[in-house]
């Protein structure tokens, strides 16, 4: 968990002081996530009926059925977002991005649980043009399929000039992030934070203070990532530049070639976090990178972890939290290592399963009365990096109880690698790598009754199944987080070798919406098919899903061809077929 001498040195520069080289405009355009501006959180926006005192009356996190009935609150929560390129330096390191809403990270999008979430996304990117989704990660979608967000599955692009208008219920609550489903979008900017805000035994007292997001960062665009790794003779190991606590972290530009040394700034800042001494804080951690899986501590303190992914789970105490890209665990921390006036590190590295350059971020801790311009002199927690997985499944258990259902399909996918004659890398899942046709959205057309879909879709149709199992084996030497749309699917079993049939606590399984199969290894997973829709289900890390390692699986494709899908969908592929009749996407990917 340490850091060089070296990165250490560009972190807090003089002894005088942590150095801030650039501004906020200049590192991270209109975003004030890690700064001392960011605002704390509420329990709950108080702009709705409150039956009982909250906005979801009675129901609690431990004796309510979160896919059953969730509460109705009548209210709207409305967000505007323009995506458009711009020039940022998160890290001092210059280079073209994508923005949303001129910020990176974006705007955090607030509700309470049961309100509705609109969001009309503006397609302003330009030189050159692209198409663009917005994908709401880990919203079940539930009979709205088509508020998805992936091009090519349940949408076509939003066309460059267009608009489109996503509408979706709240219908869990928790912590989470939106993000580009365009090749690799996310990767150059397109995401931001998610607060829904709902029951919790432990809100009395405890200040929010919201949103910490964690990712590797890029000082290559992802089109050029994607080219050379796609081309004959390319690589699928892709390294990151850096690694970033809320958009911040500094970088040593000594270690850039000498023609680029005038793009890039020592000590540009890093992300910065106030406690109250003596209180307990939430933090809502967040791996919204695009391939490194992260491991978080705060020196000296311990976690109370409370919630993975939108799954209040049983509290339990550790001193690091591993994240895989799409991951979410939402931790309490208390402020009692220390006096008012202590400093102390934060830290996220990207594990040894990662393939980063400069794996270790840091952001300053300050309680109440500390310095904000003070150096922490804390040393981080002597704990070994070993695990390419997530925490054991043993202590993670759901505070909602729901026993395993007997499976009445169970479904074996492998992953691999292969070259085709091309000679170019490909990921093989289920023995076919993806490429999708962004003009003809497979939801469309199985709405339309078309079950007849190209290999290279890689759809997998589960009919009338009650609940699926899926059984993943990894033949490959690292880590994937396995995240799948529309569903929080049970955990039954992840391993080295192949799975031996054990299923951890199956009276009460853990359940989330990404988990990771670990190296040479497998995954065991279930969901209940009672979401009609095509949803995708795929590894998070961009480079592997631009790479072929994407499915999407059709349940209730009855049910499918009665949905009433809005017109507005139609428009899209309207759009995106007038657009493509004079301009040449640059899909030299899955679209993915």
């Amino acid at each position: 968990m340490g850091l060089s001498a070296s990165i250490l040195q560009n972190v807090w520069g003089e002894t005088s002081g942590i150095v801030t080289a650039l501004s906020q405009e200049k590192t991270n355009g209109k975003s004030v996530h890690g700064t001392l501006l960011a605002p704390l959180l509420p329990m709950f926006l108080l702009d709705s009926p409150m039956p009982h005192g909250f906005p979801w009356g009675n129901a609690t996190d431990w004796g309510h059925d979160p896919y059953k009935d969730p509460p109705n609150t009548g209210v709207t929560r409305t967000y505007d977002f323009t995506i458009s390129r711009g020039v940022i330096a998160p890290d001092g390191y210059q280079k073209k991005v994508l923005l949303v809403n001129g910020a990176y990270p974006g705007p955090l999008i607030e509700a309470n649980w049961g309100d509705s979430i609109v969001v009309t996304v503006h397609n302003n990117i330009t030189d050159p043009e692209e198409g663009t989704g917005i994908h709401w990660h880990g919203f079940l979608q539930t009979y709205t399929p088509w508020e998805d967000g992936v091009p090519g599955v349940t949408q076509c692009p939003i066309s460059p000039g267009k608009s489109f208008t996503y509408e979706f219920q709240a219908s869990l609550f928790g912590s989470s992030w939106y993000h580009a489903h365009y090749s690799g979008q996310l990767a150059d900017g397109v995401l931001g934070p998610i607060v829904v805000y709902g029951p919790s035994k432990f809100e009395h007292g405890v200040i929010d203070i919201g949103p910490v997001l964690l990712s590797d960062w890029y000082h290559d665009d992802y089109l050029t990532i994607v080219k050379r790794m796609l081309a004959p003779g390319g690589s699928p190991m892709v390294y990151s530049d850096n690694t970033l606590i809320n958009g911040k972290m500094n970088f040593d530009c000594s270690t850039v070639a000498a023609g680029d040394k005038t793009h890039c700034t020592d000590g540009a800042g890093i992300s910065k976090f106030r406690f109250q001494t003596g209180r307990t804080h939430r933090l809502r951690l967040v791996n919204t990178g695009a391939s490194g899986d992260q491991r978080f501590s705060i020196d000296d303190h311990t976690m109370t972890v409370i919630a993975n992914d939108f799954v209040p789970i049983v509290p339990y105490e550790t001193r690091v939290v591993t994240l895989g890209v799409g991951q979410r665990s939402d931790v309490l921390v208390r402020a009692d290592a220390g006096g008012p006036r202590s400093s102390f590190w934060i830290r996220s590295n990207q594990t040894r399963c990662s393939l980063a350059r400069q794996p270790n971020a840091v952001a300053a801790l300050y309680y109440d009365q500390a310095d904000t311009d003070s150096v922490p002199t804390s040393t981080p927690w002597p704990v070994p990096d070993q695990r390419c997985t997530n925490d054991d499944l043993a202590r993670t258990e759901p505070l909602f109880p729901m026993p395993l259902p007997r499976p009445s399909f169970t479904k074996t996918m492998d992953i691999e690698l292969f070259v085709n004659e091309s000679g170019v890398t490909l990921w093989s899942f289920d023995g076919q790598d993806y490429r999708g046709n962004y003009n003809a959205p497979p939801l469309l057309l199985a709405n339309l009754g078309n079950f007849s879909f190209p290999p290279e879709w890689n759809i997998k149709d589960f009919g009338d199944n009650s609940s699926v199992r899926i059984i993943v084996n990894n033949h490959t030497p690292g880590p994937h987080p396995m995240h799948i749309h529309g569903y929080n699917f049970y955990v039954l079993h992840e391993g080295p070798g192949p799975w031996d049939g054990t299923i951890v606590r199956p009276q009460n399984p853990m359940r989330r919406d990404v988990a990771i199969v670990g190296p040479s290894g497998h995954l065991v997973v279930q969901f209940d098919s009672n979401n009609p829709g095509v949803w995708p289900f795929h590894c998070h890390t961009a480079w592997h899903a631009s790479g072929g390692f994407f499915s999407s699986f059709l349940v209730r494709p009855d049910l499918v061809r009665q949905y009433q899908i809005p017109p507005t969908l139609a428009q899209t592929c309207r759009d995106w077929a007038a657009w493509t009749r004079t301009h040449v996407p640059d899909q030299i990917d899955s679209g993915q």
